[in-house]
């Protein structure tokens, strides 16, 4: 049997929550074959380097981002006909950053009403939207869509984006302070138009799956 190298390429669903909805980062093909098209930002895997370590390489070129941001393995394709360039093997992660972000390599779109995507991005794109849901029913990485220090509202409108429904106020609060996930800061409150409201920021443990407290989604 006869062995050959097949390229190995990484591609991102990079997700933030942008003017009240859930949106994904796309970017326009430069060069044939299909120049133009929208796909899923990534790139080739290096000689010697761990998929997981090109994935954040990726997604710093692409946003700036890089250590705050969580990114998650979602799934490995491989099928000859996804790429009309030849065999490769895609190893797929979705990443969720904060909206701060002011290097964007490409552009927003709202990820359930994305425009077309080639290749095998679309499954990507749906695998990727899926995962996230998941995540939100029984974990706190939703937090991570938000800058180092938020309020409770702004917790609480990170999840009804995700979740897709309103939830009630004081429920949310009580359940999202009873996971010790998040912790006040000694800054000031932050002035808006109501009364002022504390800050808060990712506890220095930063547990991540609610089930470890015995609290579940939906809240």
């Amino acid at each position: 049997m006869t062995l050959r190298k097949v390229p190995v390429r990484v591609d991102l669903v990079i997700f933030a929550i942008r003017d009240g909805e859930l949106q994904v980062l796309l970017w326009q093909r430069r060069e044939a074959p299909l120049k133009g098209a929208w796909t899923l930002p990534g790139g080739f895997v290096e000689q010697g380097e761990p998929a997981d370590e090109a994935a954040r390489r990726i997604l710093k070129e692409k946003t700036g981002f890089e250590e705050q941001a969580y990114v998650e393995q979602l799934f490995t394709f491989c099928d000859p006909k996804m790429d009309p360039r030849g065999d490769l093997v895609s190893i797929a992660y979705y990443a969720v950053v904060s909206a701060s972000g002011e290097s964007w390599d490409g552009t927003f779109h709202a990820a359930r009403k994305a425009p077309k995507l080639v290749f095998h991005h679309g499954q990507v794109l749906d695998r990727g939207i899926d995962r996230l849901r998941t995540k939100t029913e029984y974990s706190t990485v939703p937090l991570r869509f938000l800058d180092d220090e938020f309020t409770l509202s702004e917790v609480q409108g990170v999840y009804e984006v995700l979740l897709d429904r309103q939830l009630d106020k004081r429920n949310f609060r009580r359940k999202i302070l009873a996971l010790e996930a998040v912790e006040e800061t000694d800054d000031e409150r932050r002035v808006g138009a109501h009364r002022p409201a504390r800050l808060y920021r990712l506890s220095a443990s930063r547990p991540y799956l609610l089930k470890e407290k015995g609290i579940l989604f939906p809240f």
